[in-house]
C-alpha cells in the first residue's frame, strides 16, 4: 500500500452547513464505483452457470460477496479516515483489477468462492471509499451528494447491460478483462480527484507524517468501539435506524416482490422493466436531494420518505397484477429513495468531524450489510408460511409501528433540543434545525 499520510485529530471538527463544488472527476468516479460492484455480481451467475453449478451454490457464491465487508467495513471505514481516503480507496480498485483475471481460470466451485470472498470486499470497500470522498469533499452538501448518486446509478444501470453484451459476445475472458478496464477508468477518475483536504500532506519537515504498517491491516477492537458508539450521536442513530428501514424495501424487492410477480405470471422482461424504471426514477429522485434538505428538518424528511416507500412496496398485492400500477408504484418508490439516499448520507457526514467519515460509512455499510444478509430469509419464511400476498401486508403491519415510534423518538430529541441551552457547537449539527 505504501507510505500514506494522515493528521491526528485533536477533536472532531463538525461539517458546515454547505461544502465546496466537488470535481468533476469525481462525478466521473461514481458510476465506476458503484458500477464496479454490479459489475462482478452480475457475471458470477453466468460463469457459475458455464461451469454447470447449481442454484443453491451460485446462490452462496452471490451471498459471499459481502461477508467480509459485513465484518470489515468499520475497520476499512477507519483505514480511510487514518491514511487517506482516496489512498485506501486505490488500493481496493487495484486488487479487484488484480483479481478480475483469475475468475476464468477458476476451475470450481471452491475457487469461485474464494475470490467472491476477496474479490467481492475489494469492490465494496472501492464503492465505500467514494461516497467517503464525497462526503469529505462536498462537506456534507446533499446537493452535491445527490448529484453524486444521480450518475452512481447510472453505473449500477449499465454495468450489467455492458458486462452481458461482452458475455454473449466472447464469454467469460472478455467480460471479465473488461472488469480490469473498468477498475483502470475508475482509477484515472480517482487519481486526478484530490485528498480530502484533511489529509493533506503537510510540509516534509512536518512532524505529524505517519507511516503504514503492516499491524495497520489488522482491525483493532477500539477502532469498532469508537465506531459503533457514534450511534450515540442522534442524528446518525437516527439515520442509522431510517436506512436500515429503507434496505428493508430493496430487500423485499430482490426476493419476495419477484416472487410474487412471477406468480401473476410476469415473464423476466417485464420484471427487468419494473426494476430498471426503479433505478431510473432513483437517479433522478438524487438530484431533488438539496432541495429536500431545506424543506423542514431533514430527519423528519427522510423518515416520511422512507413510510411512504414501506406503503408502495406493502401494497403491492392490492394493484391486481395490473402493470400500469406496479410500474407507477415503483416509479414513485424509486423517486422517493433516490430522494432519501443522499439526505441521509449528508445527515451522517454533517453529524461527525471530519476525521471520522470513513468510520461513519463503515457504521452504515455495516448495517446494510447485515440487514441484506438478515431480511430476505425472513420474508421468504414469512411468505412459505402465511403466503406471498399476505407476506407484503405482514410486512407493513409490522414497519409502520416501527416508524411511528421512531417519530416519537425523534419528536422527543427535539424538544429536548429546544429546552436546552447552549452547547458545542456539534450538537446543533447533530440535529438540524427544522
Amino acid at each position: 500500500m505504501g507510505v500514506m499520510k494522515s493528521r491526528p485529530a485533536a477533536h472532531a471538527t463538525p461539517m458546515p452547513a454547505s461544502g465546496p463544488r466537488p470535481p468533476a472527476s469525481l462525478y466521473l468516479a461514481a458510476p465506476f464505483s458503484m458500477g464496479y460492484v454490479d459489475f462482478f455480481t452480475f457475471l458470477i451467475p453466468l460463469y457459475g452457470l458455464s461451469l454447470g453449478l447449481d442454484a443453491a451454490e451460485i446462490g452462496i457464491l452471490v451471498g459471499a460477496r459481502s461477508i467480509v465487508a459485513l465484518f470489515l467495513s468499520i475497520h476499512i471505514g477507519v483505514l480511510m479516515d487514518r491514511f487517506g481516503t482516496r489512498a485506501v480507496t486505490l488500493v481496493f480498485v487495484w486488487i479487484g483489477m488484480a483479481l478480475a483475471p483469475l475468475f476464468p481460470l477458476a476451475p470450481n466451485f471452491w475457487a469461485l468462492l474464494l475470490l467472491q470472498l476477496v474479490n467481492g470486499a475489494a469492490v465494496s470497500f472501492a464503492w465505500s471509499g467514494a461516497q467517503t470522498l464525497i462526503a469529505q469533499l462536498s462537506e456534507g452538501d446533499a446537493r452535491h451528494i445527490g448529484r453524486f448518486t444521480f450518475f452512481a446509478r447510472l453505473g449500477s444501470t449499465t454495468a450489467p447491460i455492458v458486462g452481458g453484451a461482452v458475455w454473449d459476445l466472447g464469454g467469460a475472458w472478455p467480460a471479465y478483462l473488461l472488469g480490469c478496464a473498468w477498475g483502470a477508468i475508475l482509477t484515472l477518475a480517482l487519481l486526478r480527484s484530490p485528498e480530502a483536504e484533511f489529509f493533506a500532506p503537510q510540509s516534509a519537515t512536518g512532524t505529524n507524517r505517519s507511516r503504514f504498517r503492516a499491524r495497520d491491516a489488522w482491525p483493532r477492537g477500539s477502532d469498532y468501539v469508537s465506531s459503533i458508539l457514534l450511534i450515540a450521536i442522534p442524528a446518525v442513530a437516527v439515520s442509522m435506524a431510517v436506512i436500515t428501514m429503507r434496505n428493508t424495501t430493496y430487500s423485499l424487492q430482490t426476493s419476495v416482490y419477484v416472487v410474487y410477480l412471477d406468480q401473476i405470471a410476469l415473464v423476466g422482461t417485464t420484471i427487468g422493466l419494473l426494476f430498471a424504471a426503479a433505478e431510473i426514477a432513483s437517479g433522478i429522485g438524487a438530484l431533488f436531494a438539496g432541495r429536500a434538505m431545506h424543506l423542514g428538518n431533514p430527519q423528519r424528511t427522510m423518515l416520511s420518505g422512507t413510510v411512504l416507500s414501506i406503503l408502495l412496496i406493502a401494497a403491492t398485492p392490492l394493484l391486481g397484477g395490473i402493470f400500469g400500477l406496479l410500474l407507477l408504484f415503483q416509479i414513485a418508490r424509486g423517486w422517493l429513495e433516490g430522494v432519501i439516499q443522499p439526505v441521509i448520507l449528508s445527515v451522517q457526514a454533517r453529524a461527525v468531524g471530519r476525521d471520522q467519515q470513513g468510520a461513519v460509512v463503515g457504521l452504515r455499510q455495516t448495517g446494510q450489510r447485515l440487514s441484506s444478509i438478515l431480511i430476505p430469509p425472513v420474508m421468504g419464511g414469512l411468505a412459505d408460511r402465511f403466503g406471498t400476498s399476505q407476506s407484503f401486508l405482514i410486512y407493513g403491519a409490522s414497519m409502520l409501528p416501527l416508524c411511528g415510534l421512531l417519530a416519537l423518538i425523534l419528536r422527543r430529541l427535539r424538544s429536548g433540543k429546544k429546552r436546552s441551552v447552549g452547547g458545542s457547537p456539534q450538537e446543533g449539527i447533530r440535529l438540524p434545525p427544522g
